[in-house]
């Protein structure tokens, strides 16, 4: 399907679900009556409690200028339980719903919270400051490209404040080391490497399965298909399959890839992408690679190159997730979300940063509900959109990708010194696993040119354009900029 019939098909099927919808003049209304004053407790909501929101409830909870007034979960036994383990915690119960716009009626909330898995992210932040809300919402913030662009331009239009779950971006020690790679201190940094190195289970062989009695099944679908559940287990191991995760390049690579973009100062999806790799070791209801590299390399000739590692492995230079920047006089190591530790080129340390943890974001995210300055925000929409959307074009490339020998993959980066040096690591590290890559052929995507836009150019960019963004299923559809 061309992009052009899909982007017709989303406002045909936006059109069919407008009543159900707020319109520019309520949203408006609504936006103004959602603002609380500097002495009052800002009301939240927090939308998916079963995993990350969890953090979120301790995020505002314990916050004295927080009260959390309802929780959201498709899955009626997680929302009730969420709820008296706040009732017991902080000393008042939350309303409990089970579908988000029912919650979105109430025009006291200030704060949306959104913790869902990541193919709800968009439409449940989109909703949200359509009701006048501010939105505090989770990595990867968008499925796909388009997606998080459209969080961006309903942020600005509704003038709300909307901040990305990559907490790194608040911790002190990595804001140091940020400004310490900045200000010099490794010299020249043209590239930097990202690493998810974080072995994971099989997640059970593929089926049918039945969905637990608990769950409206239809609304955690949403804007995904409503398909045969086919992995064992509901929750959690959505992320490995295409039509509600991204893989671990979104789960957890999101953090790394935004910590090697703020590091090399880079603000758009770069001029071409690559993407090699596979889902090795075992067969299971998984369909995202387990085994990945991405490279992305950008106009200023600055690249990042990204490494997806879910088979048993030793760290690289004392990090297994984290981040290396090499600079002209050094390089840094970052195993963490709070710092890292910077060397000169023969290895010896010279300087470490250290500190923070996830209340640092919350308090920085409330800083900015209360100045109304989306400015003061560390980890701004657009932020969180440009390092998710790193995260989607290279999964593009390796969807779109073939089964290759790994001779012939040697063979397309014999004149790339790095690119060389890391499918060597990658293909012993296959080994290691007890996996033979040249006879499991690992997939070869191809390289696709963005020069800096969100969109593709050139070569197979049709059919890289299609995944820019995806059949939603109505009334639970992103709305396009027009409709917005």
């Amino acid at each position: 399907m061309q992009l052009s019939r899909r982007v017709f098909l989303e406002n045909s099927m936006f059109a069919a679900a407008a009543g159900a919808m707020w319109t520019a003049q309520q949203n408006a209304a609504q936006a103004q009556e959602g603002s609380s004053s500097p002495g009052e407790k800002l009301r939240v909501a927090i939308v998916g409690v079963n995993g990350r929101g969890g953090a979120h409830i301790a995020g505002f909870g314990e916050r004295k200028d927080c009260e959390i007034v309802a929780i959201v979960d498709c899955d009626e036994a997680v929302g009730a339980k969420k709820a008296e383990g706040i009732e017991k915690t902080y000393g008042y119960k939350p309303k409990v719903y089970i579908d988000m716009r029912k919650m979105l009626e109430d025009k006291d909330i200030d704060i949306v919270s959104i913790a869902t898995p990541n193919h709800w992210h968009a439409l449940g932040a989109i909703w949200a400051l359509q009701a006048g809300k501010d939105v505090y919402v989770e990595k990867p913030v968008s499925h796909n490209v388009t997606e998080g662009r459209r969080i961006v331009e309903a942020a600005r239009k509704y003038e709300k404040i909307c901040q990305c779950g990559t907490q790194s971006r608040s911790n002190p020690g990595m804001r140091e080391a940020i400004d310490f790679i900045h200000g010099g201190g490794i010299g020249e940094v043209k590239f930097a490497r990202g690493l998810c190195y974080k072995p994971r289970n099989s997640i059970g062989p593929r089926g049918n399965y039945d969905v637990p009695a608990s769950i409206d099944y239809d609304l955690w679908s949403g804007p995904a298909p409503l398909e045969t559940l086919t992995r064992p287990k509901l929750h959690y191991d959505w992320h490995w399959q295409w039509a509600y995760g991204n893989g671990d390049l979104g789960n957890q690579g999101i953090h790394q890839m935004d910590i090697a973009r703020w590091g090399l100062k880079e603000n758009n999806l770069g001029d071409t992408v690559v993407s090699y790799g596979g889902r090795f070791g075992y067969e299971d209801a998984g369909e995202t690679a387990n085994t990945q590299v991405c490279i992305h390399q950008f106009q200023s000739g600055k690249r990042l190159t990204f490494e997806v590692r879910g088979l048993k492995t030793d760290a690289y230079r004392g990090s297994k997730i984290g981040v290396i920047f090499y600079g002209s006089n050094g390089y840094f190591v970052s195993p963490s979300y709070n710092g890292g530790t910077a060397f000169d080129m023969d290895g010896k340390e010279t300087q470490k940063f250290s500190g923070g943890g996830d209340s640092n974001h919350f308090a920085n995210f409330i800083k900015a509900v209360r100045s109304r300055k989306h400015e003061d925000l560390n980890a701004d929409i657009e932020e969180g959109h440009l390092s998710s959307a790193l995260c989607h074009v290279g999964n593009i490339s390796y969807r779109l990708g073939k089964p290759t020998p790994a001779d012939e993959i040697a063979k397309s980066f014999a004149s790339d010194e790095e690119a060389s040096e890391t499918l060597d690591r990658v293909l012993q590290h296959l080994r290691d696993n007890n996996v033979d890559p040249q006879a499991a052929k690992v997939v070869l995507g191809p390289k696709l040119t963005l020069a800096g836009q969100e969109v593709f150019t050139g070569e197979r960019a049709d059919e890289a354009n299609q995944y820019l963004t995806r059949e939603y299923r109505a009334p639970f559809v992103v709305p396009t900029t027009e409709n917005l």
